[in-house]
């Protein structure tokens, strides 16, 4: 087995945050796509990597244990992807409690300021569709969709959730150097996830792919659950430019609405796999 012939997916959800399959789910489907390394990256959690361990010793699939910790940067948003890491490294571990603690209140913020623009009980049901996972922005959408107050997340997050709109709460997360050092002191590999997503222009780009290589990080996502072949190819330049290991990953939630696990685009001519370094193991 050689890194180009590696079908690998190294960014996913289970219902530890905000997917809909429970950890085991993810593991089973993925093995059902022929996935050969599978990735679960909740937010800011690692609750389901027991069960997808013992899913994936079930299915014989190779699973890396991952997070996605939220993460700002000089007032920017990021969402930084841990790779191979040890759960219970303590660091991590008190990352994970306060994030933890900062997504609570930022839901009953979202809840109190959709209230006041006429929208109510949200954060009880939010809450409600998290169950013991943790609470996201996409638990909202879930219920605001559910009670036809918007079509689709597209919907949601445009009238509701982003920057100047009533449920639109302002989070200074870890920062990107506390993060990264949580996933590298767990044993892990530091990535940046869908880089394009964030909107940056290609000097912000630029600067916050320095600052991350500077602290620590490894890689970046290059194939991403909904780039475009030119997305790939822009991706695969910064990678290049900054010297950055290459990942891929669906960020797969839920079944019929998301890239399903597995189905990726190859990576890019001249990049290296950041799974180069576990298939020979």
């Amino acid at each position: 087995m050689t890194p180009t012939n590696i079908i690998a997916d190294l960014h996913s959800h289970s219902t530890a945050s905000d997917g809909t399959l429970l950890p085991a789910e993810v593991v089973t489907r993925a093995a059902g796509n022929n996935v050969d390394i599978l990735a679960l990256t909740d937010h800011d959690t690692t609750a389901g990597l027991n069960e997808a361990y013992r899913s994936a010793k079930e299915n014989n699939i190779r699973l890396i244990p991952g997070i996605e910790l939220s993460a700002t940067w000089q007032g920017k948003l990021l969402h930084i992807i841990g790779l191979n890491i040890d759960p219970e490294y303590p660091p991590l571990k008190q990352g994970i409690k306060m994030l933890k603690a900062m997504r609570e209140e930022r839901a009953i913020e979202i809840g109190l300021r959709l209230t006041k623009a006429g929208y109510h009980n949200t954060y009880e049901n939010a809450r409600r569709l998290a169950g013991e996972g943790n609470i996201t922005r996409t638990h909202f959408a879930r219920y605001l969709i559910e009670t036809d107050a918007a079509k689709d997340f597209t919907d949601v997050f445009k009238r509701f959730l982003v920057r100047g709109k009533p449920g639109y709460y302002r989070v200074d997360w870890s920062s990107m150097e506390d993060a990264v050092s949580w996933i590298t002191g767990a044993g892990g590999i530091a990535i940046v996830a869908h880089p394009l997503r964030y909107k940056l222009t290609a000097s912000w780009l630029n600067r916050v792919l320095t600052a991350f290589k500077d602290t620590g990080g490894e890689g970046m996502e290059v194939v991403c659950g909904r780039n475009t072949p030119d997305d790939n190819t822009r991706s695969a330049l910064f990678a290049r430019k900054h010297g950055l290991l290459a990942s891929q990953g669906s960020d797969f939630h839920e079944p019929g609405k998301w890239v399903e696990l597995g189905k990726l685009a190859q990576l890019p001519d001249g990049m290296v796999p950041v799974w180069q370094h576990w298939i020979q193991h």
